[in-house]
């Protein structure tokens, strides 16, 4: 520690007047760092990170992080990645353009589920409930547990049929689940199987094509697929054209007031 001893209040040092400069405060700083972690590799590491070589180049980082594509619902990331591969299942990349991936459709769908509306905070919740093989809209599930136990449920009949998980497995393999959940050949617990996969396309599309607001549609490439011009605020400039006007679209974001 740094020696402080002769420093004590009514002692030689009590009548003199402290030194409050900017400079000296940085100063006695240095003093107590050096104090604590000088000799050590602590200390190494303070002083040497003021050091720079000139002759190395600047690393910086030029990848584009999406900062709100970050998981609430899907804590498990083994059931996120099979969300993901089923949703490009349903919406793959192709010709027309991307596949619910790339569109963000899996993170749109986790906040959905992470919201009121994945509890189904505003429905009548009260039972009697169906109990055998319901529909997910008479259910005591809300929607959330739904589509998690369907989730699961996919990678456990691809880990029984293929010997593995169903994000692993080949495409066909993956279809040929889905198209069993389709057409309910699976039992799920407390849930039609049909039912819970209609709900899940219902969520792709809506992700693919709802305003990027909600974290789906990235950069609105579902829309430009589609040649939908999005929230447009007015067509006055161009209700009275007879030919087809294709316009860049826009998003709620682009026109609302900031300020």
């Amino acid at each position: 520690m740094a020696d402080h001893k002769d420093v004590k209040p009514g002692g030689s040092n009590a009548g003199q007047a402290p030194d409050t400069s900017h400079r000296q405060f940085m100063k006695n700083s240095g003093l107590v760092v050096g104090g604590v972690a000088g000799g050590s590799l602590l200390g190494g590491l303070l002083t040497n990170q003021f050091k720079s070589d000139k002759s190395a180049p600047v690393q910086t980082d030029t990848k584009k992080v999406e900062l709100t594509e970050a998981r609430m619902f899907f804590s498990r990331y083994e059931d996120f990645v099979v969300l993901e591969q089923a949703t490009e299942r349903i919406l793959p990349k192709d010709d027309n353009g991307p596949g619910a991936i790339e569109l963000g459709v899996p993170y749109f769908i986790d906040k959905q589920m992470a919201g009121s509306w994945g509890i189904n905070g505003s429905d009548y919740r009260q039972g009697p409930f169906l109990t055998n093989d319901p529909p997910v809209d008479q259910t005591s599930l809300n929607r959330g547990q739904v589509i998690i136990t369907g989730i699961r449920k996919m990678n456990d009949e691809s880990r029984k049929r293929f010997d593995v998980t169903f994000d692993k497995a080949e495409e066909e393999q993956q279809i040929e689940v889905l198209q069993d959940f389709e057409c309910s050949k699976v039992k799920l617990r407390g849930v039609n199987a049909g039912s819970m996969f209609q709900l899940l396309r219902e969520l792709t599309m809506e992700g693919a094509y709802s305003d990027p607001l909600y974290g789906g549609n990235r950069n609105m490439a579902g829309w430009e697929m589609q040649e939908f011009p999005g929230a447009v605020p007015s067509y006055a400039d161009i209700i009275e054209k007879d030919e087809f006007v294709k316009r860049d679209p826009i998003s709620l974001t682009s026109y609302q007031q900031k300020s």
